[in-house]
């Protein structure tokens, strides 16, 4: 019976898994070094927030892996012999396999700060993370400040836990105004002011020169580098972003960049070793897609299409439009399509932009000026439906058609009519200006 040992067992490889099984009886083994069963990442905030406990971000019962002959291997794989398709583990065990899937995700960055590995510095994406920052920051007695490095989604997450247990942050962000390598100017800035409002200390132009230790090897203090400045604090987050986890891989024949390399169909330089999810770097981007994916529901595409492949009906990945969701506090973000920042904007991309006057609501629709095209489309503080403008952008529609017929795409048509008037009436008004 053929074996496929999948490394990895986040929304990836656990995808991948249940999508072999649903569609065959071949062996199934999955790794992992952090967790015995798999847990949504995602989720991992608001364990700490006290919505939820830690098994409820388990999506399934701990028999459903016997029940579906899916056989789960604790241990950390510190050597790949392709030749004789083996695995070999920390602990001196090993495993032959006759496919293999590397889905072992990211790992937090780190850039070489002194002082990154005291105690009370973490990153906040692994289970262990969550454990540190109990030890770490339980209450605002044992931890008096906390200091967030890096203004990305992550960070903006940590920064909604600490503060949900009223412990002071301060937030160093290396742009002049939050995520505005991705986000338009207007949600930028408002994103600035939604984080102050929330009494977070936003540092902008900020980056960290080093940490410093107590005499317990503990994290004291912080310093910022434009200004030299000192910020006590018990508890450093490292959020500038994540890089594929696969130092494990240095010394194997497969082909590493800054993920593993894969082709359309996920097949690494080996063959029968194929690699998804946030460890996967594509060698040609696909369209404005970046190599890499950090995204938790490409992860679980990739995982759907090798299903597919390794049960031999060969799939090429092709995750459609883009798309992605995430919150700011209490703030909702979509993004549908593509809306660029005025850094990375095309030069025929415009944008139209309204906000509500509550500073807590916003839309930003790009379109191409020379043809009218719709490109995409993000809101904040109200929902949307993915269908619709997935629709929308594959029926090409342009800004104008998509203007007018809004209040098909909304998710909560009561909710949504306060605004859907005001929209319109500003974008016809603009188009009356021009």
């Amino acid at each position: 019976m053929e074996h496929i040992a999948i490394i990895g067992n986040g929304i990836s490889g656990v995808t991948l898994a249940r999508h072999i099984r649903k569609l065959s009886d071949k062996k199934i083994t999955i790794i992992s070094a952090e967790t015995e069963y798999f847990f949504s990442r995602t989720a991992l905030m608001y364990v700490y927030m006290g919505h939820m406990k830690f098994e409820h971000t388990q999506p399934y019962e701990n028999w459903f892996w016997d029940k579906n002959r899916i056989n789960l291997k604790k241990g950390y794989v510190n050597e790949i012999d392709t030749d004789n398709k083996t695995l070999h583990f920390a602990e001196g065990d090993s495993l032959t396999y006759d496919k293999l899937v590397i889905a072992t995700g990211s790992k937090p960055n780190k850039f070489g700060w002194p002082g990154q590995d005291l105690k009370g510095v973490l990153g906040m994406y692994h289970k262990q993370d969550l454990e540190n920052l109990e030890t770490y920051a339980p209450n605002n007695k044992v931890c008096k400040r906390a200091v967030i490095v890096g203004g990305g989604l992550i960070g903006i997450e940590l920064a909604e836990m600490l503060n949900s247990r009223s412990i002071p942050v301060t937030f160093l962000v290396r742009e002049d105004s939050f995520w505005n390598g991705v986000l338009p100017k207007g949600e930028s800035e408002m994103i600035n002011r939604h984080i102050k409002n929330h009494h977070i200390d936003l540092r902008l132009s900020s980056n960290l020169r080093e940490i410093k230790a107590d005499e317990n090897g503990q994290v004291k203090s912080i310093i910022i580098d434009e200004t030299g400045e000192e910020i006590e604090c018990n508890v450093v987050g490292l959020t500038a972003g994540v890089t594929p986890n696969i130092s494990f891989l240095k010394d194997s024949k497969i082909e590493v960049g800054r993920g593993v390399k894969v082709n359309r169909f996920l097949e690494t330089n080996i063959e029968d070793v194929y690699a998804i999810g946030d460890c996967a770097e594509q060698h040609e981007a696909i369209g404005n897609r970046r190599p890499i994916e950090a995204v938790w529901y490409t992860g679980r595409m990739m995982g759907e299409t090798l299903a597919q492949t390794i049960c031999g009906n060969k799939l090429e990945y092709k995750p459609g439009h883009w798309f992605n969701s995430a919150k700011f506090m209490d703030i909702e973000y979509q993004t549908y399509g593509w809306v660029f920042s005025e850094r990375s904007k095309k030069d025929f991309e415009a944008h139209f932009h309204w906000k509500h006057d509550d500073d807590t609501k916003c839309i930003t629709v790009a379109y191409n000026k020379n043809t009218n095209e719709f490109l995409g489309i993000n809101t904040f503080g109200i929902r949307m439906r993915h269908e619709t403008f997935d629709k929308w952008l594959t029926e090409k529609r342009d800004i104008d058609y998509v203007m007018n017929h809004l209040a098909e795409a909304n998710f909560d048509p009561e909710f949504y009519k306060r605004f859907e008037k005001d929209i319109l009436k500003a974008y016809n008004n603009q188009l009356t200006i021009a």
